[in-house]
């Protein structure tokens, strides 16, 4: 029987978020590789899935990606699940996808949750073209990233930690300018789900005094200026 890696969207707040088709899979397979055992034990035991378990992250992943896709090579059913949404999408999935590839292994990836979809639909900001950004370089070719998204047409979308947003905000208010709308998707799909949408300058405003807990996904108007209308 040949191998095959899945990889398995996990929900990013809500368990029941799960689809019949990943809980299958899950259950089938032979191994789970998981971004933390801890938190995918937790979506394992809320569905009795008693698949074993072996750790996969952005620390171990150079290590072990080829002796992974080289026993899915063998024949091994392996699903890889990160903590939260879709592995490869900001999370480890990447470099054993590309092993698998490489290797002519089967790779099938079950579509499902991943945060920026729900947050750029519900902020009410135009979805028909976007540029997912994920996370923004820390230093190095930051301002320089900042100034060339601030004339993309697209909307943009960009992940942050809550400790980092206030500071974000700012720099995207100097960047893109601070009339320019946007909107701060917080706890997608989760119980305290938030999504506020107004200026960057006010939502920097917003956010110096209040500062919030939990996932963070900013969307950003575009650039209208070139933007096309019919």
């Amino acid at each position: 029987m040949s191998g095959r890696l899945y990889i398995v969207p996990t929900p990013v707040g809500n368990l029941e978020d799960m689809t019949f088709r990943a809980v299958r899979v899950l259950k089938e397979v032979d191994v789970i590789l998981a971004e933390d055992t801890r938190t995918t034990g937790v979506l394992l035991k809320h569905y009795d899935i008693h698949t074993p378990m072996q750790s996969h992250h952005k620390f171990n992943e150079h290590e072990t990606c080829r002796r992974w896709a080289e026993r899915v090579e063998a024949g091994e059913k392996v699903a890889l699940v990160s903590d939260a949404g879709t592995p490869g999408i900001s999370d480890p999935g990447f470099m054993l996808s590309r092993e698998c590839r490489r290797l002519g292994v089967d790779v099938e990836c079950l579509p499902g949750a991943t945060a920026f979809v729900p947050a750029l639909v519900a902020s009410g900001l135009p979805c028909d073209r976007f540029v997912f950004e994920g996370f923004l370089p820390l230093k190095k070719g930051r301002a320089t990233r900042l100034r060339e998204l601030a004339e993309d047409p697209r909307s943009v979308i960009i992940y942050e930690s809550p400790l980092r947003l206030p500071r974000t905000l700012r720099q995207l208010a100097e960047a893109f300018g601070a009339e320019r709308e946007a909107a701060v998707c917080r706890e997608i799909s989760k119980l305290h789900e938030t999504i506020n949408r107004d200026t960057i300058g006010n939502l920097a405003d917003f956010y110096q005094l209040n500062q919030p807990k939990g996932e963070i996904v900013i969307v950003l108007c575009g650039n209208q200026r070139d933007r096309t209308h019919d």
